[in-house]
């Protein structure tokens, strides 16, 4: 029933009278008998339609004519399959001036509030993503109408910035204004659905009713909602500083203002002026051209066009239809499903049936949370199939092996399943530190086999280290390269190496943690110092959710490959805790202890004794191993681009983003420096801080 009802709604875009017409440059504009005019975005030079200066100018000579020739009403609309737009070209900001970008701001709202003053009416219709400047044009118009299947968002904070072509005073002025600021503070975006029931679209229909519904805000019975009782009172500043408090609160939840300043700028335009439609659109102006010019915004956009680059790296298809995991623990399980969410048929195989069981128990929960539509969680439930019995490894075009990181029992499964692979299947293993050289030892074709090191979890981190050795075919690579991509993944090319590069370079982090908790400084100061700097999470409690023992095991496996001198060594107590099953988040209990809901239970470091010990070289002490490690596995050739070496850090590890990745760091703040308090730290607490002579080269 599910795939019969998504048939039923595939219907080619409505496009009225401009199906047939030509193109007059990004638009094609047709009128139809009653006078209605459809101008369709439709970019020539992008496979998605963006919003930015050339565009912008040719609508306005399109205004020219409306103005003039007034027709009975304005349909615009996108004719890419994708979406309405995709926001702006980020592309025309970078090596602008403030002015420059200020006057390309000044021009781009006289445009559309041209738009909005037409004499007759305009209705916007959007499906797919609608997001940034796209929603701005959608929202210089009287009406907008989403099809079901549109997802509508300002993910401008993600780049360090707000909205800027007049989202800040339009959006909340037509839906509910706290609804509105959220959606701006978060960046998230919003199901066609969500935006009706706060007012920011007036009706959603399916694509084949899209002409009755343009029929219907044409002939006036198409209504925007009432603004609400408390939507009305938020038009005065006292309730808007009230509300103003609240937002401040939740967003330093989330993000330092000095890190990222743009949410909290936001909150101040609209505490100030939220009243004032024409102050806001000034002061949204001003504000934005002095946001990107900020070191946050450079960076977040130096993280955007990371990810493209990395996205790129897929050349041509894997082949990939049908996926067989071995394994279905932690790992194995998400790794089953997410494929599964992302239309892959799965197989998913144990020598027990009680994992397979939890696997889709927690596989249904997963893709509920993230999908959420019923019907796409049903179906991708459909294509998770369980296999006790390991049939699907002779029909699979990949074959996952997730199991525990034991290279015995590797080798014996992969001994027991090369023979039924069929021609042409790869073979991936999910280990995060076995060398797939010794792995791959008594293969019959190891050219066909590769790592896919995925990160826990799976539904959340972007990252796959996509893991080669001296005996892969250059084919293997590139398939399992195109296949972490089209599992909207982020692949980063890696050489097999001792903890290849993330785990290489997180592990000093942890490990220096736990050094500076056995010197006597409390965790949450530790985990605090760490936070402040911009990692996601500090170590101590990211130890802890990894797991003690698994941690523990790593670091081991790494000083043993890499020397003592690289990695301090496990503090006792550790192991201890390890041998008493204190292991950390999974068993409620490890450096913290956790309540029911799995979080750790901390103490402010504001509320801990007056005197408690610090360090003043702890941020350096955590952070320069971790980019001394980077550096070593450029130097060494694990990973050879620094850009991908980057964007690899900040996707698998959440290295902070506004810094722009640890070698961008490391280059500004002056490489000389950070060698040289490397060698100070050296001197001060051992030879695990002597900086890699990598340093030198990376400078050349």
């Amino acid at each position: 029933m599910g795939r019969m009802l998504n048939a039923l709604s595939e219907r080619s875009l409505e496009l009225g009278p401009a199906r047939n017409a030509e193109p007059t440059g990004h638009f094609r504009v047709a009128r139809d008998d009653d006078g209605i005019v459809w101008m369709v975005l439709d970019r020539t030079d992008k496979r998605v339609n963006t919003i930015d200066r050339p565009v912008l100018e040719e609508l306005n000579q399109h205004l020219d004519r409306f103005e003039r020739e007034k027709p009975a009403a304005l349909v615009i609309r996108s004719a890419k399959k994708a979406g309405f737009a995709a926001g702006a070209d980020i592309n025309q900001f970078v090596g602008a001036s403030a002015a420059e970008i200020k006057a390309a701001l000044e021009q781009g709202h006289q445009v559309l509030d041209r738009l909005a003053r037409l004499s007759c009416r305009t209705i916007a219709v959007v499906h797919g993503h609608c997001l940034g400047a796209g929603l701005e044009l959608a929202l210089a118009c009287d009406r907008r109408i989403a099809v079901s299947d549109a997802s509508l968002g300002f993910p401008e904070v993600m780049l360090g910035l707000h909205p800027g072509l007049g989202g800040t005073f339009r959006a909340p002025a037509v839906a509910d204004p706290i609804e509105a600021m959220t959606m701006m503070l978060t960046g998230r975006a919003m199901p066609a659905r969500r935006a009706r029931s706060i007012g920011l679209v007036d009706a959603v229909v399916e694509e084949r009713h899209v002409a009755a519904a343009v029929e219907a805000a044409f002939y006036g019975d198409l209504r925007r909602k009432s603004p609400s009782l408390a939507g009305r009172a938020l038009g005065f500043r006292p309730a808007r500083q009230i509300a103003a408090r609240t937002m401040r609160k939740k967003t330093a939840e989330k993000a330092r203002q000095e890190n990222y300043p743009a949410p909290f700028r936001l909150i101040d335009l609209w505490e100030a002026h939220g009243g004032d439609e024409k102050a806001m659109q000034r002061a949204e102006i001003d504000s934005f051209a002095e946001l990107i010019e900020s070191e946050t915004s450079k960076n977040l956009v130096r993280v955007f066009f990371l990810r493209e680059k990395m996205k790129g790296l897929k050349d041509g298809s894997s082949g990939v239809r049908h996926v067989h995991v071995i394994g279905a623990g932690a790992m194995g399980g998400e790794i089953a499903a997410w494929a599964a969410g992302q239309g892959f048929r799965v197989t998913l195989g144990d020598i027990r049936l009680e994992p397979i069981g939890a696997a889709v128990k927690k596989a249904a929960a997963m893709l509920e949370k993230v999908v959420k539509d019923p019907l796409k969680v049903r179906d991708a439930l459909d294509r998770l199939i369980p296999d006790p019995e390991g049939l699907g490894v002779a029909h699979a075009d990949l074959v996952i092996e997730a199991a525990p990181e034991k290279i015995e029992l590797k080798h014996k499964i992969y001994a027991g399943i090369e023979p039924k692979l069929k021609e042409g299947a790869l073979l991936a293993t999910n280990t995060s530190a076995l060398p797939l050289q010794d792995l791959a030892s008594g293969m019959r074709d190891p050219s066909r086999f590769v790592g896919l090191h995925f990160f826990n979890p799976v539904s959340r981190m972007q990252l796959v280290e996509i893991v080669s050795h001296d005996r892969i075919s250059p084919e293997t690579a590139r398939r399992a390269t195109a296949f972490a991509a089209e599992i909207s993944r982020l692949p980063a090319p890696v050489a097999s190496a001792p903890g290849f590069l993330v785990n290489r370079a997180l592990t000093p982090y942890m490990a220096e943690a736990l050094v500076l908790l056995d010197e006597g400084i409390a965790k949450e100061r530790i985990d605090r110092r760490a936070e402040e700097f911009g990692m996601p999470m500090g170590p101590i409690e990211l130890t802890d959710q990894v797991g003690l023992d698994i941690a523990l095991d790593v670091a081991t496996s790494l000083r043993e490959r890499l020397g003592e001198d690289t990695l301090p060594a496990a503090p006792d107590w550790l192991t201890r805790m390890v041998e008493e099953k204190r292991l950390g988040r999974k068993t409620g209990r490890g450096l913290y202890d956790y309540d029911g809901e799995g979080k750790p239970k901390k103490i402010a470091p504001e509320a801990l004794p007056d005197g408690s010990r610090d360090d003043p070289d702890m941020v350096d002490r955590l952070i320069l191993p971790m980019l001394n490690a980077v550096v070593a596995c450029i130097d060494e050739k694990v990973i050879t681009d620094e850009e991908i070496a980057d964007g690899a850090m900040i996707f698998g590890t959440g290295f902070a983003p506004f810094r722009g990745g640890p070698v961008h760091y490391a280059r500004q703040r002056g490489i000389d420096a950070i060698v040289a308090r490397m060698r100070e730290l050296a001197a001060k607490h051992g030879p695990r801080f002597t900086p890699h002579p990598g340093w030198e080269r990376l400078k050349g």
